[in-house]
């Protein structure tokens, strides 16, 4: 199955990171070859990948976001959560993986996976029915991190919290209850799984009642929430800080 994906910076990383077959390059005719775009054609040369020339409504007919590139590609490549655990295994690490309870919106799942990659998650696991996949708007909303994170489609998310408390990974999910701890007061250094809710709904009440403790982030404002990504990635960021915090102790 084939897959297109452009933009100048996705392009580019899918390319860095290597995980799929890159059956030819889209650029447009009189594009200026500089940047990124300069590394896509080197880097494509060096493997003998097809680059062809066309005029830019060719490219505008598929995207008004091609920014001049556009790649033919093989479909995603989901993962395991074994191989999560190999990886942080590789890295004498604690894993750190980051559960998302059927995140919906594009958007959100491209920048919790941009987050996920730049504290060095160990990987990410999503549903395989309701929630969104990893889709050319979900690489350009990553900015191509979803190229390099390593992500597994599971059919029940429970089943998948199963496995990993299997392993000895502690599981926190983001809820603003009441039994909640808040952030600052939980110790997020061991191995992780931290579960981000649906959009609107927050986590299904089984995923939940799955979870070994809830954490919840200080609100002094008048909203009583923030958007799941946002609320996500501060998480993120502090589980790398107290790990950051130990290794420096």
């Amino acid at each position: 199955m084939k897959e297109t994906i452009w933009g100048r910076n996705a392009v580019y990383e899918m390319l860095r990171a290597n995980r799929r077959q890159v059956y030819k390059l889209l650029i447009a005719e009189g594009v200026q070859e500089r940047g990124h775009l300069t590394d896509v054609i080197q880097i494509a040369q060096e493997r003998s990948i097809p680059i062809q020339r066309v005029k830019r409504p060719a490219l505008d007919r598929i995207t008004d976001s091609h920014q001049g590139i556009l790649a033919e590609v093989s479909d995603y490549p989901y993962v395991e959560i074994a191989d999560m655990l190999d990886l942080a295994q590789t890295r004498s690490e604690p894993p750190l993986i980051l559960l998302l309870d059927v995140i919906q919106n594009p958007q959100n799942l491209g920048t919790l996976l941009r987050t996920a990659e730049a504290v060095g998650a160990h990987g990410v696991i999503i549903p395989q029915r309701r929630g969104v996949e990893v889709t050319q708007a979900v690489v350009n909303a990553s900015s191509g991190a979803s190229e390099h994170v390593l992500i597994a489609q599971v059919v029940n998310l429970v089943v998948a919290i199963t496995e990993l408390k299997e392993h000895e990974v502690w599981i926190t999910g983001m809820d603003n209850l009441p039994e909640a701890r808040p952030l600052d007061q939980a110790d997020l250094r061991g191995a992780i799984g931290l579960v981000v809710g649906n959009e609107g709904e927050g986590m299904r009440r089984l995923v939940r009642e799955s979870c070994d403790f809830l954490v919840k982030l200080p609100m002094r404002g008048q909203v009583d929430s923030l958007n799941a990504a946002v609320a996500g990635s501060i998480v993120l960021y502090e589980i790398l800080r107290q790990r950051s915090k130990k290794q420096e102790a």
